[in-house]
Formats: structure tokens, C-alpha cells, sequence
């Protein structure tokens, strides 16, 4: 039965209601990242039920947002992990996730790492190089024993979203060409300490389109179906990540159509598919609350001054995105185009440019939504700022699980070296 996906754009409702997110704010105080893990779940089980009928494993992009207790979620549910360090692997093993549902994929990897992520008989490693794969190898003969590797292959398709999260054409650090990738195959089928089990691409994040991820996957397939004629015996099918969420106004890929689209190209080979998803999952699924400090008109542009900052949620001021930004406390007014900045010590410190919102005053809180992927996952003390504190929903009920960083906290590493 086609699985039609529940609407995964930016909402103020159910576990993430106004009047729930105003409790929150003024129990576990403000900047606060809060995640509504009931719509994890609804957003997770949407691609479990796309590819229901085929082998799969989905296996949840830890980088989008790695607290341990949005890991243990996603392990009750069956869920895999893509982890792009050794960190990440152990958080992943921390939180309940097997082993032999763990990919280790990343352009970096360091030696210490991947004889690490050998010894612990994760699924498989991502490789991104021959030098890699050469590494790879060493290490493994080292170990005598066999690493289980996939490929990552650059098909050299535009994904069509933000350069900074392209990865799938040839201009990018990512993967192997595929006539490289088959020579490679062929080295590690031949190789006594490798075993390529598995067969990788990914074009990119927060992509919207789903024809450059149908090329992208018939055009591995065709190299699958090479490398099967070789005899080498390839049994995951790993099609990456990337399907976008609404932030603004965007049209976003039906997980079915996505699920087909793949499908259609593994007519008649007996694969497991992998996929990847994390902002799919995470995004929409949390918001940033923050405070507003002041108001203050300068040469008639208006500006609201918060207590959250670039620090603690990004992406607006490295990737110009757009997160849609909602009073908690709602105030009768004309609307107004608003920049919403931080204390950080930067002109590039924003939450939101030119937004239309009301009056607002001194205590209110702003709702900065479709949070949860990227924004925790990519803060920072700059400035000597705590990291927020973050804060799960499930069915009404909210509770703590990171706490607020303290001072002590940050010269805890530095304070015995005086």
C-alpha cells in the first residue's frame, strides 16, 4: 500500500505546542534546543514503511544531531547509524545501537579509527580513496583479519541544492569516480585482508528534487550490476541521505516516490538497500527557543536582540538559510520586516533577517523552528558561551537529557595548566 508521509514542514502543534514550549522555556531556561520525539518516530517509520518491501536498513545520519538519548530512540526502533568518526561510533554503541548496523563513512579517517572500527565489527567502512582503501587494507593485514568495505562512489550529478552540502559532483572532496571505484573492487575482491560487501553514493543534503537521485542510483546500478558479473559479491546497496524538509515554501520528495525511484533501478537484484537519513528525521522534529533581550531601531532598521546566538544554532550565517521564527507570547501589532541578532561579537551573528513579526518585548520567547537536525550537532563556545541545554517531548511530558554547560565546564580541560 503506498505510504503517504505526514506533512514534514515547520509547525507549532501537538508535543510542540505554544503553551508546552512556554512551560519549557521557564523550567529549563533559555537558549534551549526542545525535540518533539513522538514526530521522530512518525518521520522514521515514514522510510521504514517506503522500502517495507525490500531487505533495508535505515540507518540514521548521526552527524544531524548525536545526543545520546535521540540515539537510544531511534535503536528502539530498529534503526541503523551513519557515523563519520570514531566519536560517533561510540556514542551510537553507548546508546544501543548493534554493531553490525554501524556504517563508518568520512573522507578523514585516522588510522587509530579504523583499526578501532575493525576490532569492533561494525558493518562496513565507507572508502573515499585509494589511499584509503590501501590503508585500510594495512591496517586489517595487521589485525589478520578481514575488513568489510564499501565503496563510495561519485556519480558527478548536480544534486541541486546549497554548494556547501553538495557532495556528489567531481569539483567535490567526496568519493571515487566509478570507473576508479571498479578498479578498486577488483583489487579489494582479490585482496586477502578486504572483503567489499557493499556499494555507496550521496549526492548531498536538504535536496528537494528526486531526478538527480534517480540518475545518481541507476547510474550505481549499472556498476553494481559490473561487479556481480565479476563475481564480486556486493549485498548492501547504500543510496546516502539527503532528502530535504520544509523550511520555507519548499516541495519535498514523498519517501515512497524516493523509495520507487530506487526500487525501479535494483529490478531483479537481490540487495539489501541502505539509506541515510538525518535532517528528514531530526529537523522538523525540534525547535530553538530563545529569549528576547531588547528592541532596538538604528537608522530606522529594527532589530530584536536575543540571548541565542550563531553559536548555538548556525546555520543562518553559514548557509544563509531561513528558519521560520514564531512569538510564543503573542502581541496585538502591525507587523514589522526584523533582524534577529545575537550577543555574539559578529555583523554575522543572526537567527533570522528581515522577518515579519509584532511588537515584542523584553521576556518574550522566540521559537526558532525546523532546528533539530545541524543545530546542536554544529554548536560552539565562541565567545566563552555555554552550550544550551536540550530537552525532549514525547506524548506531553518533557525532560532533560543534556544539561546546560557551565563555566566550569569550559576550563575544565585548561584550568590545571595555569
Amino acid at each position: 500500500m503506498k505510504n503517504i508521509p505526514l506533512p514534514n514542514t515547520p509547525t507549532l502543534e501537538g508535543n510542540l505546542d505554544k503553551k508546552l514550549l512556554l512551560q519549557v522555556a521557564k523550567e529549563y531556561q533559555t537558549p534551549l534546543f526542545v525535540y518533539d520525539f513522538d514526530k521522530i518516530e512518525e518521520y522514521f517509520n515514514q522510510f521504514k514503511l517506503a522500502f517495507s518491501g525490500r531487505k533495508s536498513l535505515i540507518c540514521y545520519a548521526l552527524k544531524a544531531n548525536s545526543n545520546l538519548s535521540v540515539i537510544k530512540k531511534l535503536a528502539s526502533l530498529e534503526s541503523g547509524v551513519d557515523c563519520v568518526s570514531l566519536g560517533e561510533i561510540k556514542r551510537a554503541i553507548l546508546a544501543g545501537i548493534p554493531t553490525y548496523k554501524i556504517i563508518y563513512s568520512g573522507v578523514g579517517k585516522q588510522d587509530y579509527e579504523i583499526q578501532e572500527a575493525i576490532k569492533l565489527g561494525i558493518l562496513f567502512i565507507n572508502i573515499e580513496s585509494k589511499e584509503e582503501l590501501l590503508k585500510v587494507e594495512s591496517i586489517a593485514k595487521t589485525l589478520n583479519t578481514k575488513a568489510r568495505i564499501s565503496i563510495r562512489v561519485n556519480p558527478d550529478i548536480d544534486p541541486q541544492t546549497h554548494p556547501y552540502i553538495s557532495t556528489g559532483l567531481k569539483e567535490n572532496k567526496f568519493g571515487i569516480g566509478v570507473e576508479e571505484a571498479k578498479s578498486l573492487y577488483l583489487y579489494a575482491h582479490k585482496s586477502e585482508s578486504l572483503e567489499p560487501i557493499g556499494i555507496h553514493f550521496h549526492i548531498g543534503s536538504q535536496i528537494t528534487k528526486l531526478q538527480p537521485i534517480a540518475e545518481s542510483a541507476q547510474k550505481i546500478a549499472q556498476l553494481l550490476h559490473s561487479l556481480l558479473a565479476l563475481k564480486i559479491d556486493i549485498k548492501f546497496f547504500d543510496i546516502g541521505g539527503g532528502l530535504g524538509i520544509t523550511y520555507k515554501d519548499e516541495t519535498t520528495i514523498n519517501p515512497y516516490d524516493y523509495a520507487q525511484s530506487i526500487l525501479e533501478c535494483l529490478r531483479g537484484l537481490d540487495v539489501t538497500i541502505i539509506c541515510e537519513p538525518g535532517r528528514f528525521i531530526m529537523g522538523n522534529s525540534g525547535v530553538f527557543l530563545t529569549q528576547v533581550l531588547y528592541e532596538k531601531i538604528s537608522q530606522e532598521k529594527r532589530f530584536v536582540i536575543v540571548n541565542g546566538a550563531m553559536n548555538d544554532l548556525i546555520r543562518p550565517s553559514l548557509y544563509n538559510a531561513y528558519h521560520k521564527i514564531t512569538p510564543l507570547n503573542p502581541r496585538e501589532g502591525e507587523l514589522a520586516p526584523t533582524d534577529i541578532v545575537g550577543p555574539i561579537c559578529e555583523s554575522g551573528d543572526y537567527l533570522g533577517k528581515n522577518i515579519a513579526l509584532p511588537p515584542l518585548k523584553a521576556g518574550d520567547i522566540l521559537a526558532i523552528l525546523s532546528a533539530g537536525a545541524y543545530g546542536f550537532s554544529m554548536s560552539s563556545n565562541y565567545n566563552t558561551r555555554p552550550r544550551c541545554a536540550e530537552v525532549a517531548i514525547s506524548q506531553g511530558k518533557a525532560r532533560l537529557i543534556r544539561k546546560r554547560e557551565t563555566f566550569e565546564d569550559l576550563i575544565a580541560l585548561e584550568k590545571d595548566y595555569l
